[in-house]
């Protein structure tokens, strides 16, 4: 079963044989009351030829059934049809789940909510809304489930309802978008969405808040817990020499791909080109405009500290940057 929509009693073969009563176990049921007497005497004298019991090969446990099974006792029968379900225990819980939903005696509430927490321990890979669809209960309240069942082994995706495998961590899938955008700018939505595990509408956001300057992840998402908090970043680089720094800035994708990220580069370059040739615009200046140059190059470089600090706050915080240039910096008049 390898998606939530695949396993149901379609799957299972046509053809039913007849197998004794006494060879069956009885079901793994998500039911607190495993039979209901009423009912299954209601089915006995019915007179109607009930339909096959779903059973699972391997256990011959009954998977869907047991008050048919019941009702053939009352009916003194020593066989009864069934037709057979191959799969795993668990796959086969599920399929049990399925079919008490869609037929016969509804199950109550709580027994839904302990058949997908159950769900939930065998099949973390599956979405909330896979889950929801088996159980009869909203996403949310799966979700929510899902929460409440503490830490569990961290899968590489979940399996949706169309059997697609998306992120479970959205975080993730926002930052492969933002790193195939930035290797590959003219490829489609669809083809970055579908390498990334996201919506292409997700990868349209992506793609705006990156040319807008910002983080490909929303800070709500960032502090939402379903991602752990990024570690601290270090303060590489301090003590290099300029050069070596802006290099390293105009290898990094996600800089050359947004509008501000390129100011930055192009403001940082052109900086790296004049410290090379320092003597000959000391030269150039002509006396009487020596002072007036002196504190333009002094409020520069008072602009630059303040933007130094400033991302190094952000670095400090781990906050997603505003659109464009950090708020504080202005260039002087």
């Amino acid at each position: 079963m390898g998606k939530p929509n695949a396993t149901s009693a379609a799957d299972t073969p046509d053809s039913a044989v007849e197998v004794p009563v006494g060879g069956l176990l009885a079901a793994d049921s998500p039911r607190v009351v495993r039979v209901d007497e009423s009912h299954a005497h209601g089915l006995a004298q019915s007179g109607r030829t009930l339909p096959p019991l779903l059973v699972h090969r391997d256990t011959m446990r009954i998977i869907d059934g047991t008050h048919r099974l019941r009702a053939a006792v009352l009916r003194g029968q020593d066989t009864v049809a069934v037709t057979y379900f191959d799969g795993s225990a668990e796959d086969a819980f599920v399929l049990s789940v399925e079919a008490n939903i869609s037929h016969g005696l509804p199950l109550t509430h709580a027994e839904r909510t302990a058949a997908a927490l159950r769900i939930l321990r065998s099949h973390p890979d599956w979405s909330d809304r896979g889950i929801a669809q088996r159980t009869g209960l909203a996403a949310k309240t799966v979700g929510a489930l899902r929460r409440r069942a503490g830490p569990a082994p961290d899968p590489p995706g979940r399996v949706g309802q169309d059997g697609r495998i998306r992120p479970a961590d959205p975080v993730r899938g926002r930052e492969a978008a933002a790193r195939l955008l930035a290797g590959r700018p003219t490829a489609s939505l669809r083809q970055i969405a579908r390498e990334a595990g996201i919506a292409p509408s997700t990868v349209r956001d992506v793609r705006r808040r990156i040319g807008e300057g910002a983080d490909p992840v929303p800070a709500v998402q960032r502090r939402s817990g379903n991602a752990p908090a990024p570690p601290p970043v270090p303060a590489r680089g301090r003590g290099q020499p300029l050069p070596v720094l802006v290099t390293s800035l105009c290898k990094d994708p996600l800089l050359r791909l947004s509008e501000a990220g390129r100011l930055l580069l192009r403001m940082l370059d052109l900086q790296v080109s004049g410290l090379r040739q320092w003597e000959r615009i000391v030269a150039a200046i002509p006396p009487y405009r020596a002072e007036t140059a002196a504190a333009a190059a002094a409020q520069c470089a008072r602009d630059w500290q303040e933007l130094s600090e400033e991302l190094r706050r952000r670095a400090s915080a781990q906050t997603p940057a505003p659109a464009g240039f950090p708020g504080k910096y202005r260039p002087s008049s």
